[in-house]
């Protein structure tokens, strides 16, 4: 039997997360439109190189993002900013999940590129601190997390929205252990939360012309919460007649994607953000894993843009971390370029990574040293980068 002071803990500790969620309601009620960047007169990146392989992998990306950007930081329209402090051994110490002075120049920044960072588990050596990109995501409200992936020769072009702030990772680390027989977690869903996700899907799916999307819960089963943010599609997708929604249960969704009968008619998919999480990966992985990706998390006022995969500490362990593959975060930084109006820059970007990726293939990584390393690629994606002919050289490829 339960004590009574063991079941008041547990009600108080849920009344405050509650309470935390509506205040929360009110701020994003309140919140303006996004930023346009064409008519800002400075832009400020913040590099972040998290921990793990993330410093080495993410210096690269650097590199590349300050040969594309070349003339605009001489002009000092844009300034990149290094912000360290973000190692899980800072996090342990401080006991905090972004540290507050890292925090606090974080928030400076219009942009982010930040490189993997480790998050505990249970049972290892570092303390339960939660998750410094679901606290980034929260602390910067990046509730948007757009993940793109091709297959061409597969007629595969996705669009993922995966919604960033809510869901079973709103309040990870806050679940309650009420005695040694019972633990809880939660999942939050709101209102405003499930309608600016959804709305940007779809606003994204008619401007895109893809003209339609799916949207994946589980609400046959997690009736309250999945069915509000069903619902919620249903009610915003009236207000798009010109874009086909369909819906799917995130079980099916996840063998349809394997299936090369259906996975063409997929287009923009928006999810909570558990099911995202775990679908994106998957999609990477048909792709050709989950170091091609790139990730972008999008607030009103800041983005962050990131590679999917982990910080990979063994590598390091292993003295492996300089044949880390940096195309992910590099592929990041292409769609931190085209978020803040250098369009050319990232569709050259774009191009010069599938030479260097996909067809020639001078330098092959492997992860190992039978491979080349981070700075080796690197250095021959800027040479592509550098070539007069790009666009003839990359249209020859596609012939």
């Amino acid at each position: 039997m339960i004590s009574q002071e063991k079941l008041r803990a547990a009600q108080d500790k849920f009344n405050k997360i509650i309470e935390e969620q509506l205040a929360r309601i009110d701020t994003m009620k309140s919140e303006g439109d996004f930023i346009d960047y064409s008519k800002k007169d400075h832009i400020e990146i913040g590099v972040v190189g998290g921990d793990g392989i993330g410093p080495f992998i993410t210096k690269e990306a650097q590199r590349v993002l300050e040969f594309l950007l070349e003339d605009d930081i001489e002009s000092n329209r844009v300034t990149i900013r290094n912000i360290d402090g973000l190692t899980i051994e800072n996090r342990a110490a401080c006991h905090r999940a972004i540290p507050d002075d890292v925090l606090a120049e974080l928030k400076q920044c219009d942009v982010i590129l930040k490189g993997p960072t480790t998050t505990p588990r249970k049972g290892d050596k570092w303390p339960n601190i939660e998750s410094a990109n679901v606290a980034m995501r929260k602390e910067l409200d990046l509730f948007a997390n757009l993940r793109p992936v091709k297959i061409p020769e597969e007629g595969v072009d996705w669009t993922f929205f995966r919604e960033n702030t809510e869901g079973g990772y709103a309040v990870g680390s806050e679940g309650v252990n009420v005695n040694d027989d019972l633990a809880i977690d939660f999942t939050v869903t709101t209102q405003p939360g499930s309608e600016r996700i959804i709305r940007a899907a779809f606003d994204y799916a008619q401007k895109s012309g893809k003209k339609k999307v799916t949207v994946v819960t589980k609400a046959n089963v997690i009736k309250t919460t999945d069915g509000k943010f069903l619902d919620t599609a249903k009610e915003i997708a009236k207000e798009y007649p010109d874009v086909e929604m369909d819906d799917w249960y995130i079980d099916i969704m996840t063998a349809k994607l394997v299936d090369p009968k259906r996975r063409q008619q997929f287009k923009v998919v928006v999810l909570p953000n558990l099911y995202g999480d775990i679908i994106t990966d998957e999609a990477a992985e048909l792709q050709g894993g989950v170091g091609t990706a790139g990730s972008a998390n999008i607030g009103k006022k800041h983005a962050m843009f990131e590679a999917i995969h982990g910080s990979a500490p063994r590598m390091v362990d292993e003295g492996r971390a300089q044949y880390a593959d940096p195309s992910s975060i590099i592929k990041a930084a292409g769609m931190l370029l085209n978020y803040i109006g250098y369009t050319e820059q990232a569709e050259k970007l774009s191009k010069a990574l599938q030479i260097c990726s996909e067809f020639e293939k001078k330098v092959v990584l492997t992860g190992r040293s039978d491979g080349g390393t981070g700075d080796e690629f690197a250095n021959y994606l800027m040479e592509t980068l550098s070539r007069d002919d790009l666009e003839e050289y990359y249209s020859s490829f596609n012939k």
